[in-house]
Formats: structure tokens, C-alpha cells, sequence
């Protein structure tokens, strides 16, 4: 992998670094390919229970898209190829069989937006920004994360936001559900992260796999009827699985006193 992406494996949660400090982590073609990459090779790995990505320091989660490389696409075949390689790679987060959470350690600004939104919930540090500023450059979300945006904050919110390109701070991105939480002031981020995410990582994998897909469903508007096959797929093996025996046998010894 790259020195632009960190990756690594480590107690069930798979940890990815967008490592582009200096230039506040933009988003190149080769780091949406890369995450892209990343994403698709551990969707198998079933000893995780997550996934958290984050920026490299403390000032950016991602800048947005990297001007300097995306601007000598000009031609409406060159923008549409670039459409389709950030929407695979932003697809390859949404369609990751387990949660990913955003740790937002710093602003996250138009195409950055768009991937902390494509996460199943956000993390922000105390001073992180986040913005939909895409209309200061003339042009839409590029990479589905307006229906994102949408999806988490409700249709007049998210037009209100993209319209007006506002940029939000942490606090008031929380209260208009953008994000999910903010970690305390005072505290180093990575190990705030870890402890607001304490009780997901004593989760079992086959149940957060069930989460996700139940919630990832219901967020792409799947009907009930295209749902529930899935749903009942997840809930049979986790009901089958030992970890779900150890489990209730435990209660059951409670009762009986053992």
C-alpha cells in the first residue's frame, strides 16, 4: 500500500490513515483507488467488528478533492470517469460489511464531507470542521454524498447546507445530526475515539455484520421484502453461532443459581 494510506488490522478494528498531512490529506485519484482497494480486500477479514478512518494530524480529516491532480480533467468523459472512480471507492465504505466510523480529527471540506458522510457514524474532534462547499467551486457533490448528507440530516437540512456551503463546527454539527458525537476537550483524539467506541468493539463480528446490514438497508431505502432475506440469513447464523449459546447460558445459570 502507498505511504498516502495507513492501514492496519489491530484487536478487531481495521484502522485506515488518509496520509497526506502536509497538503491536508486531499483526496487524489490514487487515494480513492487506494481506499477503494482497502475496503474491498478486508470485507472477508471475520475477525472484525469495525472499521474507524481517519486523517494523518490534527488540522484535516480530508481537504477535499486534490485540485492539483483532478484539475487537467476536463472533457465530460474525463468528469464522468472521475465521478465513477470516488463513487466506487465512497460505495466500497457504504457497502463495507461492518460499521466505519469517521474519526473527524480535523476539517473535513467538500469531497472530505462527502467520505466522512459515506461512514455509518462520526466522530468529530473538539476544533474539526466540517463543510459541503462544493458550490464555492461551481459544481455538485461529486461523489454521491449529497444523498448521503440527506440521508443523515433530512432533505431541507441537507439543501440548506449545500446551497449556503456553510462550514460547520463541531458543536453545531452535532446538533444538526451531521455528527454522531464529539469527543471531550482535553483528551488525545485517537484515545477518545477508542473509548466512545469501547462498547462496539465487545461486539461479536457476526453481529455487527447483522447491524450494519439491517441499517445500511434502511439508509439506501431497500423495501422490507429485499431487506428481510438478508436479515434473516444474519440472524440465523448469530442465533446458531456458540458465542450466542455461551451467552444466553449464562443467563440461564444466573436463574438457576449456578
Amino acid at each position: 500500500m502507498s505511504k498516502d494510506l495507513l492501514v492496519c488490522v489491530e484487536d478487531g478494528v481495521l484502522r485506515v490513515v488518509i496520509n497526506r498531512p502536509a497538503k491536508h490529506n486531499p483526496l487524489s485519484r490514487a487515494v480513492l483507488t487506494q481506499l477503494q482497494d482497502v475496503f474491498d480486500a478486508h470485507r472477508d477479514d471475520t475477525t472484525l467488528v469495525l472499521a474507524v478512518l481517519r486523517g494523518a494530524g490534527e488540522k484535516s480529516f480530508a481537504a477535499g478533492g486534490d485540485l492539483r491532480d483532478l484539475e487537467p480533467l476536463r472533457s465530460p468523459d474525463e468528469a464522468r470517469a472521475l465521478f465513477d472512480l470516488g463513487n466506487a471507492a465512497f460505495n466500497a465504505i457504504r457497502q463495507f460489511p461492518l460499521p466505519v466510523v469517521a474519526a473527524l480529527n480535523g476539517v473535513a471540506l467538500g469531497g472530505g464531507a462527502e467520505l466522512a458522510a459515506a461512514c455509518d457514524y462520526r466522530i468529530a474532534a473538539p476544533h474539526a470542521k466540517i463543510g459541503f462547499v462544493q458550490g464555492t467551486l461551481n459544481i455538485p457533490t461529486a461523489w454521491g454524498g449529497a444523498s448521503d448528507l440527506a440521508a443523515s440530516v433530512g432533505p431541507s437540512t441537507a439543501l440548506g447546507l449545500l446551497a449556503e456551503a456553510r462550514v460547520l463546527d463541531a458543536q453545531a454539527a452535532l446538533r444538526a445530526g451531521l455528527v454522531d458525537a464529539v469527543a471531550p476537550e482535553g483528551a488525545g483524539f485517537n484515545a477518545a475515539v477508542d473509548r466512545l467506541l469501547a462498547s462496539w468493539r465487545r461486539q461479536k463480528p457476526q453481529v455487527m455484520r447483522a447491524f450494519k446490514w439491517a441499517v445500511a438497508a434502511r439508509k439506501f431505502g431497500l423495501p422490507r421484502e429485499a431487506a428481510d432475506p438478508r436479515d434473516r440469513a444474519l440472524f440465523a447464523a448469530a442465533w446458531c453461532h456458540a458465542d450466542h449459546w455461551a451467552a444466553a447460558q449464562g443467563i440461564l445459570d444466573k436463574e438457576t443459581g449456578k
